[in-house]
């Protein structure tokens, strides 16, 4: 990898980063007003839409094996990782699932090693894991809060990052398909919220918009739908 796409593939990460972190704080707000199966909804369909009016070439896949990646990509990276995310808000503290969100990229680097070739872990990558963890834990619990720790919603950000960490491997195997990244991101919104279908009737689901009168939980939607899903997924 050249230096160039090294600098670009860092600075889109630590971006991606930046949005995401804020996006805990953002669900726990409209968690006061919507369910968490509708800001999964609302916000992905937001992401699709724009993603469509930004590309909206239509996407031709090439085989059944391409469909399929994608297929489990939007079970695992829309469907059941943010179902399990905001679960877990309604259950824990924002900066607990932070902290444990974090722990991501350990379960990626996992099985990018047995996965994908030329992903072999490194003494390097747990020092930076463990460095990374013990700044994210300070940052969390600087005196202001106390580590309170909740079971059931800390179990269930646990294992959305479980999720994540294969979602981020199907990725790796897409975007080397040759695709374009916004097509690919769009098909993956496309069977994330076809897959949440089923989820629906076991929800307490009003879809009411009222609600979005409000600044404060229309900017935070927005926020989710326009930043942190259409532009920070492809990123």
């Amino acid at each position: 990898m050249s230096g160039e796409h090294w600098l670009t593939g860092h600075l889109a990460a630590a971006f991606t980063i930046f949005i995401w972190g804020i996006t805990f704080v953002s669900t726990k707000i409209l968690l006061d007003v919507f369910t968490p199966i509708e800001i999964l909804v609302f916000r992905f369909v937001i992401g699709y839409l724009a993603l469509t009016l930004v590309y909206p070439r239509r996407m031709g896949l090439r085989s059944r094996a391409a469909e399929m990646l994608m297929m489990a990509a939007g079970l695992c990276g829309v469907t059941l990782y943010f179902l399990l995310e905001n679960i877990a808000l309604t259950y824990t503290y924002a900066s607990n699932v932070g902290v444990i969100i974090s722990i991501a990229p350990f379960f990626t680097a996992i099985l990018a090693h047995f996965f994908l070739a030329g992903e072999k872990l490194s003494l390097n990558f747990f020092i930076g894991f463990l460095a990374a963890i013990i700044g994210i834990f300070l940052i969390s619990f600087n005196g202001i809060m106390v580590l309170q720790l909740n079971p059931i919603g800390d179990l269930l950000a646990l294992l959305a990052a479980g999720v994540w960490a294969v979602y981020s491997v199907l990725t790796r195997k897409i975007s080397g398909l040759g695709y374009h990244s916004i097509q690919t991101t769009r098909r993956i919104f496309f069977y994330g919220l076809l897959f949440m279908l089923p989820a629906l009737p076991f929800f307490d689901v009003n879809w009411s918009i009222k609600s979005l009168t409000q600044p404060v939980y229309l900017f935070n939607l927005l926020f989710l739908g326009l930043l942190a899903s259409a532009l920070c997924f492809v990123t």
